[in-house]
């Protein structure tokens, strides 16, 4: 993966320039206001949306979009959470020790009054979803997840998103063994092997392994990126997308440094310094499209072998066929075979343009992303993740949709 240039997360839309930027910002939240309005709502929509660049845009728009991206039934939430038993919960003294070494999470110059009232709050998120859910169990990183929907969210909409995030994406990662957690870190390589064999060959050279991208995946980059920005644009794509995307997402980071890991010594105390060390200034957009696209190329389905147990009766994220929507109003099949008709004739005619003349840099950059099946906005690969997120969604009661 060539090394390309940073753009800053804050521009409305990375890469854009700004006239153009600000009117496309506007389009798309006039078009998230839309499928918001809509009846029932159009969660298809709202997943492109997510996916797409720039993502949701801002912290009032989440707040609107990700329950639906969970599909969480906002109207039915309790009005005010339930008090927490702390004293007696068997997690207590290791949520406190991890909440108070949070504070790194927390914005720059937040008072301390406010902060420590948030800290308090996240340790009752975290109790309260561990004691309506036995089955699951408390990892060191969880908080990290958590404390990014407090941050955007109210206490009452973040309990209820951690919830059922937590009994969905992140299962995996709370079963009382580190087994399935360990197997999900073993799709890693063989993405990488499928794209840059060189650099697959010297980490397995090198005997690094995986470890190094542990708390990656089970933050969702949380503990590792300092820019909140950069997280919750993160948040938006994994949420729009199938639970194994997080995987996708390390694989891209490695392929994209590979100059730097084919320049280290070839030894597992220097190669895993270098990767778990992440750049702040990494190319977000570009990242994401190319998670979208390896997805697409290689499936879940396709790497299960590699992974070394059988996916499909391991994980808990494989269970997830049975997450549909319960309306047909709902699925946006044929609204998105459309506009893969659409997309697809808009390529033809972009790949014979570039035959018969040289075309301007961001013009060549546009059709070699829809060549791979992906564009920034709406590429083939992102309606294919909007089809693979629809079909992994929990499921939605029918009285949603009058």
């Amino acid at each position: 993966m060539k090394r390309t240039r940073s753009v800053d997360a804050s521009s409305p839309l990375n890469g854009i320039g700004k006239q153009d930027g600000d009117s496309r910002r506007k389009r798309k939240v006039a078009e998230i206001s839309q499928a918001l309005n809509l009846t029932p709502v159009d969660v298809a929509l709202l997943r492109r949306m997510a996916i797409s660049e720039g993502g949701l845009l801002t912290d009032d728009i989440r707040c609107k979009v990700w329950p639906w991206l969970l599909n969480v039934p906002t109207a039915t939430l309790p009005e005010k959470p339930e008090e927490v038993e702390r004293q007696n919960h068997k997690d207590y003294n290791q949520v406190l020790l991890d909440v108070q070494r949070s504070l790194k999470r927390f914005p720059p110059g937040m008072p301390d009054e406010q902060r420590e009232g948030l800290q308090e709050k996240l340790i009752d998120i975290i109790l309260r979803v561990l004691g309506r859910n036995t089955q699951l169990h408390y990892y060191q990183g969880y908080h990290d997840i958590v404390v990014t929907f407090l941050l955007v969210l109210d206490e009452r909409l973040a309990t209820a998103l951690v919830e059922k995030l937590s009994t969905h994406h992140l299962r995996d990662f709370m079963d009382p063994t580190m087994d399935n957690t360990k197997h999900i870190l073993n799709y890693l390589m063989p993405i990488i092997e499928r794209i840059n064999p060189e650099v697959h060959d010297f980490m397995q050279q090198a005997e690094v392994g995986t470890i190094f991208a542990l708390s990656w995946l089970i933050t969702w980059f949380g503990h590792v990126l300092s820019d909140f920005r950069h997280v919750v644009r993160l948040y938006d794509f994994f949420l729009a997308c199938h639970p194994l995307m997080p995987i996708y997402f390390a694989a891209v980071i490695v392929l994209y440094r590979e100059e730097e890991v084919l320049d280290c010594e070839c030894d597992m105390a220097s190669v895993h310094h270098l990767l778990s060390q992440i750049p702040q200034d990494l190319p977000y957009e570009t990242l994401i499209s190319r998670a979208g696209d390896l997805f697409v190329q290689f499936p879940p389905s396709e790497l299960a072998r590699e992974a070394a147990q059988q996916y499909s009766q391991q994980t808990a994220a494989s269970t997830f066929k049975d997450f549909d929507l319960a309306s047909e109003q709902q699925r946006p099949d044929s609204v998105l075979r459309r506009r893969r008709r659409e997309k697809q004739a808009l390529e033809g005619a972009a790949a014979g343009a570039m035959v018969a003349t040289a075309q301007p840099t961001a013009a060549r950059r546009f059709v070699r992303l829809a060549v791979m099946g992906l564009t920034v906005a709406l590429g083939a690969a992102a309606l294919t993740l909007v089809n693979t997120a629809l079909e992994w969604a929990p499921k939605l009661d029918l009285h949603l949709f009058p």
